[in-house]
């Protein structure tokens, strides 16, 4: 199968709404997470030319909807990727926060369709089905969903929904409502993202593994007659050399010890995700295991459930990595770092310049000390402009 290799890619940060830190799995560097530093990172993703921000959700986080809602007004062009939940939401009432937010924003969301995988957190919200059972059930919510956001009068009687007359009064702002983005890596979400889904979504595992993820979601939609396009959720660690990006790794994990790797991958497995198994069988929990591809790093899902690999390096080298995912397909990254502030600046002014955007990267005014040139030397005069030269990514290979 001919892989579709996107000229341009999109790129989005991430508002880490379950907490942030300099140092994985201890108290130690963590941050309070409240309005005032969820707004620092969201405005500076805004600046620095972010397509968007992902929020999580789940009972870890602050509510994703709210903060969306809170931050819309304090950002110009960001976009909020937040998430419905089949099974824990009704689709009218997802449809109507769906358009109620859309319209609020400027036409500014996108949606994250997530059915959980943890079965203790899904009993605590109420939710007592199997995972094909959720599968069915976000079947049948993203056919009415999606359906009530065209503006259409929905009558729909299923094996786990039944709506009568369901309607929109007042419609999203982007027509049929916002992109559906997905991620899954059973059978059961496979089939979902190709009856339904937008953009499917993959964590990071090395390129020969996503490349295979790929095909088999583009053959599954082009059996429904559907294109799917994809993206990729990866942390990020970059340096000026790629020998401090890896000390910067090893320091993230430095505070862990071998009782809280050992209770975190317990909690994994008892999760039914096939994706977070794939996580933990990157690394099996070991320390010495950690690079699995070049220049990718399982560090991360040591105590991290989800998405469990960076990219570390310079920048030149990170955005050599990111054009690997591009060449087999990726055309969307969704990228984090710690802290999530300091990493969003890093990665923001280092690496964005480098790729070949689909959106564009912010231009400086023309203002007396609007720069970028850096701090005035001795009072007296500007630094020469930086005329080094910069890698350009060559697109469309």
């Amino acid at each position: 199968m001919a892989i579709a290799v996107p000229d341009k890619i999109e790129v989005l940060w991430f508002l880490p709404t379950h907490g942030d830190s300099r140092y994985l799995g201890t108290a130690e560097g963590g941050r309070a997470v409240n309005l005032p530093y969820l707004r620092q990172i969201a405005q500076a993703a805004d600046s620095l030319g972010y397509y968007g921000v992902l929020l999580p959700t789940g009972r870890s986080c602050e509510d994703s909807w709210v903060v969306a809602a809170a931050l819309a007004s304090q950002t110009e062009k960001l976009r909020f990727l937040v998430a419905v939940r089949p099974g824990l939401q009704s689709p009218t009432l997802a449809a109507r926060m769906t358009a109620t937010l859309d319209r609020l924003s400027g036409g500014r969301l996108l949606i994250n369709v997530v059915t959980g995988g943890d079965p203790v957190e899904n009993a605590g919200d109420g939710i007592h089905l199997s995972h094909a059972e959720r599968y069915e059930v976000t079947q049948e919510f993203l056919t009415v969903y999606k359906a009530l956001l065209a503006g259409e009068t929905v009558d729909f009687h299923g094996k786990h929904l039944k709506i009568d007359g369901g309607k929109l009064l007042f419609p999203p702002l982007q027509e049929n409502g916002p992109p559906l983005f997905f991620g899954g890596s059973s059978e059961a979400a496979n089939a979902v993202a190709a009856k339904q889904i937008h953009k499917y979504l993959t964590w990071g595992e090395p390129p020969e593994q996503v490349r295979d993820k790929i095909e088999s979601v583009r053959r599954l939609a082009e059996a429904e007659g559907r294109d799917v396009s994809f993206g990729i959720r990866l942390h990020v660690i970059v340096r000026e050399t790629t020998a401090e990006a890896w000390d910067a790794a090893e320091r993230l994990i430095s505070r862990l010890d071998d009782a809280t790797i050992a209770k975190a991958q317990e909690t994994f497995a008892r999760m039914d995700s096939v994706g977070q198994r794939r996580m933990a069988e990157l690394h099996g929990g070991r320390r010495d295991k950690l690079e699995i591809s070049p220049n990718l790093w399982a560090g991360v899902g040591l105590v991290r459930g989800g998405a469990g690999t960076a990219l570390v390096g310079d920048a030149a080298t990170v955005a050599e990595r990111i054009d690997e995912y591009r060449r087999i397909g990726i055309d969307t990254f969704i990228l984090s770092g710690y802290p999530h502030l300091e990493e969003a600046y890093s990665f923001g002014e280092r690496v964005l310049p480098l790729l070949p955007l689909d959106h564009p990267l912010p231009q400086a005014e023309l203002a007396a000390n609007m720069g970028p040139f850096g701090e005035t030397v001795g009072n007296d005069y500007r630094p020469p402009a930086d005329t080094r030269p910069r890698p350009v990514l060559v697109t469309g290979g």
